[in-house]
């Protein structure tokens, strides 16, 4: 594979982005005040509904997924056996430990530790949200985290193209499993809706259009579109924070430390995982380029669609939808330290592929 970055890893992280942490906590702020100030709007806008998709939330998630499912490339996944060490990791750890972990966690702290801070149905709804999240891989900023550490952008490419191939088919099942085990009554077609309508829908458009942009100009035709459309990305989100906090913001403001107890396990668990790939990466002799993409695609998360389905299976006022938001606030800073780390640690991995 060659170290060539592509057009989506080589934008990096501008400017906006590194302080989008500073914009989701302004957005909450404001997410805050303005359903105070407006009950009656955010009840007006909580009650457009359709088959229990809330319409303006689904427009604005698609703002956000859609220009991330344009840089998923199927055609690299033809290279899908050239470094396999690396895929494997991403494999096991986004399939087979973070979902498991996640929900571990959430029981441990909502269901004990905290279980005489939060009301049991509350604690329920946090650990559904964790839950989505933890089955809900990167699939985006992980070009952006790839490219700060030098990783092997047609790697990185073949590994989010393949990982939203599984997401399709793994994210319904193992979310129904974990809620089911966690005794949250599961509707099997909400959550079968959301998935059609967050992961399959989104990647078929982003594949249409992505064949379509490269028959008229390459590669660069693709990377000139994404960055006219990525704007549209950022804002979906800071208005979806806007809306959901504006829907919490009653009970937020009775319990602000609800906002810390949901970052705990969060927390715990990002960095957890980030080990686990990072220390599986280095025992099997992976190299730098490889490994720090492979343990970063599980730790970040694919935070829109946890939130939108989330909204979906539970409601824009619900737990659940702050859980997931909650998770969009502590991530960039928690990324962007495990970068430094990795980029520190580099000499801890060999630089030539072994595969």
């Amino acid at each position: 594979m060659s170290d060539t970055p592509s057009p989506s890893a080589a934008a990096g992280l501008g400017r906006f982005e590194r302080w989008l942490s500073l914009w989701v906590a302004l957005a909450i702020g404001a997410g805050l005040v303005l359903g105070n100030l407006f009950p009656a709007l955010f009840s007006m806008l909580a009650g457009l509904e359709i088959a229990k998709v809330n319409l303006p939330v689904a427009v604005l998630i698609w703002a956000m997924v859609y220009p991330m499912m344009v840089g998923v490339d199927f055609g690299a996944l033809r290279q899908v056996g050239d470094k396999p060490k690396g895929l494997v990791v991403t494999l096991v750890v986004n399939w087979l430990i973070k979902p498991f972990t996640m929900a571990a966690l959430g029981v441990l702290f909502f269901e004990h530790v905290f279980a005489g801070l939060i009301p049991p149905d509350d604690a329920q709804a946090y650990l559904a949200g964790v839950i989505l999240l933890g089955a809900a891989p990167c699939t985006a900023m992980v070009f952006v985290w790839s490219n700060l550490t030098r990783g092997d952008a047609t790697y990185t490419l073949v590994q989010v193209s393949l990982n939203d191939v599984v997401m399709v088919f793994a994210f319904a099942p193992i979310v129904a499993f974990l809620l089911g085990v966690t005794d949250i009554v599961v509707p099997w077609d909400t959550l079968l809706l959301s998935v059609a309508l967050y992961v399959m829908l989104p990647l078929l458009a982003g594949y249409l259009t992505r064949r379509r942009l490269v028959a008229r100009g390459g590669e660069a035709a693709v990377a000139a579109f994404k960055a006219q459309v990525q704007p549209f990305s950022i804002i979906g989100l800071l208005v979806t924070v806007v809306l959901l906090f504006g829907f919490q913001g009653e009970v937020i403001l009775e319990r602000p430390l609800v906002i810390g107890l949901i970052a705990v396990p969060l927390l715990l668990q990002t960095y957890g995982i980030f080990f686990v790939a990072y220390g599986a990466a280095r025992a099997w002799r992976i190299p730098f380029n490889v490994a720090a993409p492979c343990a970063l695609i599980g730790t970040s998360n694919f935070f829109e669609l946890a939130v939108a389905v989330a909204i979906s299976l539970f409601g824009l006022g619900s737990g659940a939808a702050l859980a997931t938001v909650v998770g969009v606030l502590v991530e960039v800073p928690v990324m962007l330290s495990l970068v430094a780390f990795a980029n520190r640690t580099q000499h801890w991995f060999p630089k030539e592929a072994e595969d």
